[in-house]
């Protein structure tokens, strides 16, 4: 087999992940990354189900335990700061994962993880990324921002949820396959709090009326996450400029005055970190992942949106994949350029058939679940009582209720690529 000359746009989690596995196969890889360095930034996430089988296929288990976050489980809190029910993390080794997983991780940790075991191997450029491409018979010619131009086998788009891969590959059509759900913001920032005698590594759930969420997390003994969570009522983020950081943070203080609980300490927090994100939360679907010679993955294909707790370990997963899919269509030696083109077409059908089922299931009813019962639970404060009886229930009996919300649980069989495996 004559190595494939491949691209990748976007240097973050499923397209760091999609180069270490076509790294493993020989092929010749590019990655681009349009910020200046890698983007080793961002808060907690973790892994679950089938890509916590991934990461043990790609022998990086042992790398990412050593720095993974030691977070114990989830509690639910009143407005008094009452414990109303306990979440610990699944230990078993069996079953589903709870609210917090045994593979939790910043995100900026894993991002490094991937870029370090193949950036030896890959090519990656900084501060540029995909200006412009053309399919062609034998493969795509892709321009650059800085101007360069190159043609390559295989064009995949892995730069997110806002992918300009996505948008370029649809062309000038009425949607670019991202579906927002109304009002619904998660703004993240980390702000200076050591850790107190007796703390433990616990989240913290906060659930405010009017739809309006805190989570908080610690990673380390100076630093605390936060998230604030607005659903359905966060209409006035949606106009602000993207990167307009102080309008989004003047609208965010204004929904969450008088929210009770630490609210005011942590919008007060929230104003001087230089650290804050605001995300619109949706999904991206669309009816095919491929154009001609190019393809995209992770988010830029498929986010499934924070809510299904799955966004991580689809990207990982998909990277996994495609590049098993490729394995299998255009690992064969002696095979011609002509054969090798053919193969190429023939394995991102595949890669698009083996992943539908599993992300048709991820995304099931998200876009449906607005203004259903439970959200309608979470407008008042009769409704935030509700919620914390039955939190205390399911505590009290040791209900893994963290699986009736996140989408791990998929019947789907994770394939084994032969190709994959590691070369000794």
């Amino acid at each position: 087999m004559t190595p494939l000359k491949i691209l990748i746009n976007g240097a973050g989690i499923a397209g760091n992940a999609l180069a270490f596995w076509l790294c493993r196969l020989g092929h010749n890889v590019t990655v681009l990354e349009r910020a200046p360095r890698l983007r080793d930034t961002g808060l907690q996430i973790d892994l679950r189900g089938h890509g916590i089988e991934v990461l043990k296929r790609m022998g990086l288990e042992p790398a990412f335990k050593a720095k993974s976050v030691p977070e114990r489980g989830l509690q639910v809190v009143d407005s008094s700061g009452r414990r109303r029910g306990y979440f610990p993390v699944n230990t078993s080794g069996k079953g589903p994962q709870n609210f917090s997983t045994e593979y939790e991780i910043m995100r900026g940790d894993l991002c490094r993880l991937f870029y370090d075991a193949t950036q030896d191997r890959a090519k990656y450029f900084f501060g540029t990324s995909v200006k412009s491409f053309a399919n062609m018979d034998d493969g795509v010619e892709v321009e650059f921002t800085n101007g360069l131009t190159d043609r390559f086998d295989l064009l995949v788009g892995a730069d997110g949820q806002g992918s300009i891969t996505r948008r370029m590959m649809l062309g000038s059509g009425p949607h670019d396959g991202f579906y927002p759900l109304r009002g619904t913001f998660t703004a993240y920032f980390t702000i200076p709090r050591p850790i107190q005698d007796g703390e433990d590594y616990i989240a913290t759930l906060y659930q405010a009326s009017g739809k309006r969420g805190i989570v908080t997390r610690r990673h380390n003994p100076h630093e605390l996450q936060v998230y604030f969570v607005c659903i359905g009522n966060g209409e006035g983020i949606r106009d602000v400029r993207r990167g307009d950081v102080k309008k989004e943070k003047e609208i965010l203080a204004e929904i969450f005055q008088g929210a009770g609980w630490e609210t005011e300490e942590l919008l007060r927090g929230m104003m001087d970190a230089d650290d804050f994100y605001c995300e619109r939360l949706g999904l991206v679907k669309l009816d095919s992942w491929t154009r001609g010679q190019v393809t995209l993955v992770g988010d830029a294909a498929y986010c499934p949106s924070a809510l299904t707790g799955m966004g991580t370990t689809s990207g990982i997963l998909g990277a996994y994949v495609l590049a098993g899919e490729i394995a299998r269509h255009c690992g064969e030696p002696g095979k011609s350029a002509l054969d090798d083109t053919k193969g190429l077409v023939a394995a991102l059908e595949a890669y698009e058939q083996r992943l539908q089922p599993f992300m048709a299931q991820v995304q099931k009813g998200v876009l449906k679940d607005q203004d259903g019962p439970f959200d309608k639970l979470l407008s008042t404060t009769f409704g935030i009582a509700m919620i914390h009886h039955l939190a205390g229930l399911a505590s009290f009996f040791q209900v893994n209720l963290g699986k009736w919300f996140m989408r791990e649980e998929i019947r789907w069989d994770l394939p084994d690529y032969e190709g994959l495996h590691a070369r000794t």
